[in-house]
């Protein structure tokens, strides 16, 4: 009888625990839709036909099944940005790293295990620039009663900024790597899809966060503007940083922010007690050190207080404005990005590697290839064309994922795995660099074994001029210990670094002209893309890859590849 009782006891348990638990199934269709914006209709790759796309809703512990099929002539491929794909980096998305692409009139399902997050990621296109128009937002809620480390807040609302082209980025991107040069910048940045009142021909399309006085809203900022670090700020209101990279953070509170593209940085917005006879521009614009051109416009959307009686005309209100700082204004983002501390607390401890196995030096910048023979080209001088790199290796796609080859032990002609781990020719990184910019060009790869203890310090370069490069490393956070400017100096900088409550985060810019400094422990086996989230960067070449091996566990494997699997 004892044992029948306690059978059904463990039974109910078991129960209890995989109710905590959802699946939750999608259905993503990949769509032509046209969408105006300043007075310009083009067709617009998307997700169901919305722009932005739809929202991912999840809890942690849950699984999520997208069903994702492409019925547009491009090839295609999603990626859950930030979203930690324990062991099942198949359904990672990053094209030719993880996955063929999926072609016209083809299907993948993604399935994944949200373990261990909570907070604001997002997904989005990861081939070419579609993901200009293919993106969305993920809300991972907490699990089932447990709550946020803060204040409950009244409502919770979204801000997703992103960029408007009046022409076809994917032309943009393919004639700019045809001749070498930059690529035309974009024609606006946008707040959830709309461009606001500063552009021609958009005062309809203006988004509006409407508000109550004496209430606290936590609104869920993300960047998925293409190529621009964007700072933010509302106009006479202060907000509170609770969350980066839906890692919670040690809160503080600023009238202004940076958000790099790639990151999610959510907030704390207390309203004003009483009713304001005033409505507030919420504005952001891009931070920019670079020679290029780039798009120096500003995008606005608009808080509105409900007032009491629902009867004064806002046409009387005064509009506030809010100061943005100056668009170089380096100084103002180190300090900001410095602010950023994890609550390493028992609940949410910061695991930060005290003893390092391995040590990377990677130098991150722009670079150049020669002309093809015979061709005038548009890079920095009309014999070169543009390129990035990597410790000077600029990385070439190739025409197979390289995760298959990995798992089936057939890397040859595929990927090498010698990426260098420190510069081949050491110079004076934010110096005068050297009179030869050429990059190596290769798909060339770092072999990790499993739980690897890694700290890599990424080295901005001042080739072709100082610039900050937001790195976002799939499959894993990182804790982000030291950064500074100039270059780094192995023998002094260590000391300083913070390996108490450092932040963690997925995607983290090497400053203009500095370094920063990051750990992990390598416990997600599988291949690993590591890019600049500034697209121009990434189709120039800086990128690379991790290849971590299996551990001895059950659960320190690579899963077996899904039958749906995309052919190239």
């Amino acid at each position: 009888m004892a044992s029948a009782m306690l059978f059904s006891f463990l039974v109910v348990l078991l129960l209890l625990e995989n109710a905590a638990a959802e699946t939750r199934h999608y259905k993503f269709n990949i769509e032509y839709h046209n969408v105006t914006r300043l007075c310009h209709t083009r067709t617009v790759l998307t997700v169901n036909r919305k722009f932005p796309g739809p929202r991912l809703v999840a809890r942690e512990g849950d699984r999520v099944i997208v069903k994702v099929v492409n019925h547009i002539a491009n090839n295609v491929t999603l990626h859950w940005h930030g979203i930690r794909q324990l062991t099942s980096g198949w359904w990672d998305g990053p094209s030719y790293i993880t996955q063929c692409p999926i072609q016209t009139n083809q299907s993948f399902i993604y399935n994944f295990t949200i373990t261990g997050q909570r907070g604001t990621l997002w997904w989005h296109a990861h081939i070419s620039w579609l993901r200009i128009s293919v993106y969305g937002p993920i809300i991972i809620l907490p699990k089932r009663n447990e709550s946020y480390p803060f204040q409950k807040p009244h409502k919770e609302d979204i801000i997703m900024f992103g960029e408007w082209f009046n022409s076809d980025p994917e032309a943009i991107i393919s004639q700019a790597l045809q001749t070498g040069g930059g690529p035309n910048v974009s024609d606006a940045y946008t707040i959830n899809g709309l461009p606001g009142p500063l552009y021609n021909c958009s005062s309809k399309d203006t988004y509006k966060l409407k508000v109550k006085p004496g209430k606290t809203y936590l609104l869920r900022l993300i960047n998925a503007a293409l190529n621009d670090e964007l700072f933010f700020s509302i106009a006479n209101h202060t907000v509170t940083v609770v969350e980066g990279d839906a890692i919670y953070t040690k809160p503080f509170e600023t009238d202004k922010l940076l958000i790099a593209p790639g990151q999610t940085t959510n907030v704390l917005l207390k309203t004003k007690p009483e009713f304001p006879s005033a409505s507030f521009l919420m504005a952001a614009r891009p931070y920019f050190t670079g020679q290029g051109t780039f798009d120096n416009s500003t995008v606005v959307g608009i808080l509105e207080y409900e007032h009491p009686s629902d009867q004064k005309s806002f046409k009387t209100l005064t509009l506030m404005q809010p100061t943005l700082p100056s668009i170089n204004a380096t100084g103002f983002v180190a300090n900001f990005t410095g602010k950023f501390r994890s609550l390493a607390n028992a609940k949410f401890p910061a695991n930060v590697p005290k003893m390092v196995d391995k040590k990377f030096f990677f130098t991150v910048g722009l670079g150049t290839n020669p002309c093809p023979k015979n061709t005038t080209c548009q890079g920095p001088n009309n014999s070169s064309k543009f390129a990035a790199s990597v410790n000077n290796v600029s990385f070439l796609f190739p025409s197979v994922a390289m995760l298959q080859a990995h798992y089936f032990g057939q890397s040859n002609g595929v990927y090498t795995t010698d990426f260098p781990t420190q510069p081949l020719i050491p110079f004076n990184y934010t110096g005068t660099g050297p009179n030869n910019t050429n990059v190596m060009n290769g798909t060339r790869a770092v072999v990790l074994k499993f739980n690897t203890s890694v700290e890599l310090v990424m080295q901005d370069t001042g080739i072709l001029g100082v610039e900050s490069h937001p790195l976002h490393l799939h499959g894993y956070n990182f804790f982000i210990v030291g950064q500074g400017f100039g270059n780094f100096d192995p023998n002094k900088d260590p000391a300083k670094f913070n390996l108490v409550d450092p932040m963690e985060r997925n995607t983290a810019s090497v400053p203009a002209g500095g370094w920063i400094a990051i750990r992990f422990f390598a416990d997600n086996p599988g291949v690993w893309f590591m890019h600049c989230h500034l697209d121009v960067h990434t189709s120039w070449g800086l990128r690379m890859a991790w290849i971590v091996l299996d551990g001895p566990g059950p659960n320190q494997k690579l899963q077996p590849p899904p039958s749906d699997l995309p052919k190239c």
